[in-house]
């Protein structure tokens, strides 16, 4: 099949979950035998400089960047205020991407149009015009309801009532788009339940999927086992999730554990965080090799209050043969079995209680991250997942044939 990603950042370099997810399907497919075009934005929020991605990527991908500017206009966030429009969305319509994404249908004939997030669904109209592919939305997220879990926790009036109408909007437009599309690939069993309760639009639950080959293992814990969170901090949810998990978890444990030590790597690392001198907190900032520091330590820390899909670094961290201590948030969309192959900590003397447990006795650690690594090689293995994907473009692609013919 000859297919046509679009993308609202670079699937590559894979380093944060949205390339991660967007760049396993673009490899896998490749791998699968399949032709993929990827379309992409390049912004000053995550820009990427395509000299930097390796020629051999840029031959397979035939990746091209449109340049957009994502910063949030306070001007056009305050009009926003008086529409109906989807301030979130509204940032990704571009006349260039337009543009450029019609001479690319004029030149090639697609099997299916892949938009990758809701945000690349302004241009479903474009599609139509200009091919007959079969149109796939692969919705990492329902995207309102990581915002409507924000809007619950925001204690300031005004604030709350500025995210509420960002959800409405958002849901709005996420609601009106699931109708266009052919399909729609969720990247979690949860999140695809709700699609399917909403829309006659055919669903299926495609969860991320690693390279199994590429992840080799370390489960060995050692006797003082250390810490991590990795994740990008310009993706709201995680910077949450630490404020509260420093203030109200790590605070206690270095109490009890006086020499426990807690690593943070990411993009983006906030001003507040690089400027708090912690005790044992070791703000590495972004890191060159993700796997490498994952393998460098031994329980990794995912304390998620909001947001929605599934958390790639989890998935990745557990394939890597790490016991992994989050939230239910966290964990949602993992085929998980509680303390069997992961821990789930739902509030801070859960997750103190089960920190401290496991830097005394690291053979629980162990145990723990041999059964991780067994479940995804059960589920979260790519190429089973590449497969699914490629039955269900038939799948939607016949319905649609019949749908026409009728």
């Amino acid at each position: 099949m000859n297919i046509l990603m679009l993308c609202n950042k670079s699937p590559f370099p894979p380093s944060e979950g949205g390339p991660m997810a967007m760049n396993s399907i673009v490899t896998g497919l490749i791998e699968a035998g399949h032709n993929v075009k990827v379309m992409a934005f390049n912004s000053n929020k995550y820009h990427v400089d395509i000299d930097s991605i390796p020629q051999d990527y840029r031959e397979k991908t035939r990746i091209e960047f449109i340049d957009i500017d994502l910063s949030i206009k306070p001007s056009e966030a305050f009009k926003n205020l008086f529409s109906k429009e989807s301030y979130h969305v509204k940032r990704f319509v571009s006349e260039t991407f337009k543009n450029r994404l019609i001479e690319v249908l004029k030149a090639e004939k697609f099997d299916v149009v892949q938009l990758e997030m809701i945000y690349m669904a302004p241009y479903i109209e474009t599609i139509r015009e200009h091919s007959d592919a079969t149109i796939l939305l692969r919705a990492h997220n329902v995207e309102h309801k990581i915002w409507e879990r924000m809007a619950k926790k925001t204690v300031f009036f005004a604030k709350r009532w500025y995210i509420n109408h960002l959800v409405r909007t958002l849901r709005n437009y996420e609601m009106s788009v699931l109708d266009k599309v052919d399909g729609i690939a969720a990247i979690t069993i949860t999140d695809a339940s709700y699609f399917r309760r909403v829309t006659a639009t055919p669903v299926i639950d495609l969860p991320f999927g690693v390279d199994i080959d590429k992840f080799d293992p370390v489960f060995e814990v050692g006797d003082t086992p250390t810490f991590y969170h990795i994740g990008s901090m310009n993706w709201m949810p995680n910077e949450e999730a630490i404020k509260w998990f420093l203030k109200n978890v790590w605070n206690i444990v270095q109490k009890r554990l006086p020499e426990a030590k807690l690593y943070l790597a990411g993009r983006n690392m906030p001003q507040w965080l690089k400027k708090k001198n912690r005790k044992n907190v070791i703000v590495v900032g972004e890191v060159p090799d993700a796997h490498e520091f994952v393998d460098a330590h031994n329980i990794a820390i995912v304390p998620l209050l909001s947001g929605s899909g599934m958390r790639i670094k989890i998935i990745e961290s557990m394939a890597l043969g790490k016991t992994v201590i989050t939230t239910m948030v966290g964990a949602e969309g993992i085929q998980y079995t509680e303390f069997d192959d992961i821990i789930i900590a739902d509030n801070a003397p859960k997750m103190v209680e089960n920190i401290c447990r496991l830097y005394k006795h690291p053979e629980e650690a162990e145990a723990i991250g041999l059964n991780a690594r067994r479940l995804i090689e059960e589920i979260y293995d790519n190429k089973k997942i590449i497969n699914r994907l490629e039955i269900f473009y038939k799948e939607i692609k016949s319905k649609r044939e019949i749908t026409v013919l009728n």
